[in-house]
């Protein structure tokens, strides 16, 4: 029988070390050529967007999609999980915590390729679930010491930090502005929904790991062509998928001021076809728009460690 999976069954099983994992496997298995993934599809209405995004992953016997809606009232995240080798539901599991952290384990596994080692502060645009996970995910990879946050509200941003601070044994303090948030950090994550570049290029320190989450689609932009001109290295978690959805390249690639081939694929890291990081001094970029084959790796392995524990329940549509 297929299972379902609960948000409270995905907080109890999924970890930090699983979900980066995962995911890096994930882009391992789409540079061999052993994964497809489909880009983001989008049915509009007015009032509602259903958002779809499907791959496969035959290593895991993964197949099936990730699903949602976004409404005023909020959005709501499913993943389909079937067999690959039987086409038999293996699985639904309800997504949002599970696609924060897939999220974040993507710009974790980018950041441990591409920022220097002794990296340990950063600064983060954005005081949602989606940063918090962003701290923890970078904290797994990089020695910490310090974060320095900037949001737009000041009481969500206070509050944020004093909690943060508390979960993670370390700084975690709010930036005055924009500017101090990038000033000296070795790492800057912006996880925003921002429509116009959140800070400029002079602010970057030389040796500086950008990770950009926010983008998705041509009408966000988190970071401005002055930027992008400065980044040594632009990595995308697909050039298919980032031609179609980023934001923040858009601009550059109209122009003819960036080509498709100077992107860079996380995959292409990970198997040691591509050279990452060149110096120390180079400024990096990770821009991320999210995969089907990532919400895919992390169910499968949900999946499997739920029936060994006995979570979730069951639902017809497996036979």
């Amino acid at each position: 029988m297929a299972l379902f999976l609960t948000e409270r069954d995905v907080e109890q099983l999924l970890t930090w070390p699983l979900a980066i994992a995962a995911v890096e496997e994930a882009h391992h298995e789409l540079a061999s050529g052993m994964a497809s993934d489909l880009p983001r599809q989008r049915t509009r209405l007015p009032q509602t967007t259903l958002h779809i995004l499907q791959g496969a992953l035959p290593a895991l016997d993964a197949i099936g999609y990730k699903a949602y809606t976004s409404n005023r009232s909020g959005v709501r995240f499913l993943v389909h999980l079937y067999s690959a080798s039987t086409g038999r539901l293996r699985a639904v599991i309800e997504g949002n915590r599970l696609g924060m952290m897939r999220t974040a384990a993507a710009s974790a596994v980018a950041t441990r390729l591409l920022a220097r080692p002794e990296a340990k502060t950063i600064g983060v645009f954005g005081a949602g679930w989606q940063a918090a996970g962003h701290i923890e995910a970078l904290a797994t990879v990089r020695p910490l010491a310090r974060v320095k946050v900037f949001a737009r509200r000041r009481d969500q941003l206070t509050d944020f930090c004093a909690r943060m601070s508390e979960r993670m044994g370390f700084a975690v303090v709010a930036a005055e502005s924009a500017c101090e948030t990038v000033l000296d950090s070795d790492i800057v994550s912006t996880v925003t929904t921002a429509a116009t570049p959140l800070f400029d290029g002079d602010w970057l320190a030389p040796g500086t790991h950008l990770n950009a989450a926010g983008s998705n689609s041509l009408i966000r932009r988190e970071l401005g062509e002055d930027v992008l001109r400065r980044c040594a290295l632009i990595v995308v978690d697909s050039v298919e998928t980032a031609l179609r959805e980023a934001g923040d390249l858009f601009p550059l690639l109209e122009k003819g001021r960036l080509q498709a081939r100077a992107l860079r694929e996380l995959g292409d890291l990970i198997c040691g076809r591509r050279q990452g990081r060149s110096d120390n001094q180079a400024i990096t970029l990770f821009e991320s728009q999210g995969m089907a084959i990532q919400d895919l790796a992390v169910a499968a392995r949900l999946d499997e460690l739920a029936r060994q524990r006995g979570l979730g329940s069951e639902v017809a549509g497996g036979e």
